[in-house]
């Protein structure tokens, strides 16, 4: 498989996004298709209900057409290995860090059962991913013999100052004061050089609204 065959079938027809607050590259679904995020947006003081990634540039239609692609793109049997070839084309081995879904979310067991099979073929790379479908993670762990060392999954809390759900997995919050604060507020709204969301042994993360 080439290069432009693996966009062709993963719907990234022109690579991999490329988010300005954060090293190495990611891909994104539509909010709009998150399957229990789209309830909660409906729903006051949840995290959800202001979403970022239903406004601004994400509303422009390219965008909006690019992110049904790559849903579409989802049920095409060579997905897998369509994004194995482009993570592991673009991604810089000194900086090997990738973020699963920088709008968006898992869709189903099977579709975060696909990015296990991703990190596992991936070993270099460091894969992190903001969900808030719980039950779908706890099936495919279940389902999965190793889980694959590099591949963190962050379980999200629903409110706006909440708590963190009560999991064994890592988790994030939005301002509830707890756990290692993002610095991206303090260091013009990027990462910089903190890795924190993709490692496991940061049991949770304290976002800003944003």
């Amino acid at each position: 498989m080439n290069l432009k065959q693996a966009k062709e079938i993963t719907g990234h027809h022109s690579g991999l996004g490329k988010p300005s607050k954060m090293p190495g590259f990611s891909t994104a679904l539509s909010a709009a298709r998150c399957v229990l995020g789209s309830i909660l947006a409906g729903i006051e003081g949840t995290g959800c209900s202001n979403c970022y990634a239903a406004r601004g540039n994400y509303l422009y239609p390219d965008v909006k057409l690019g992110h049904e692609r790559r849903y579409q793109a989802l049920t095409n049997p060579l997905w897998t290995d369509g994004m194995v070839k482009l993570i592991g084309h673009y991604t810089d081995p000194n900086d090997p860090y990738f973020r699963i879904h920088d709008s968006g979310d898992f869709q189903s067991v099977d579709h975060v059962l696909m990015w296990v099979e991703v990190a596992e073929r991936l070993p270099w790379v460091e894969f992190w991913a903001p969900s808030r479908e719980g039950k779908m993670i706890r099936e495919a762990f279940v389902r999965v013999a190793a889980w694959p060392v590099n591949l963190v999954i962050r379980l999200s809390a629903t409110m706006i100052g909440g708590k963190p759900p009560r999991t064994d997995l890592p988790t994030s919050t939005i301002d509830a004061g707890m756990g290692h604060g993002c610095p991206a507020l303090k260091q013009d709204g990027k990462c910089g050089s903190c890795r924190a969301c993709w490692n496991p042994k940061v049991s949770n993360i304290d976002y800003h609204k944003h």
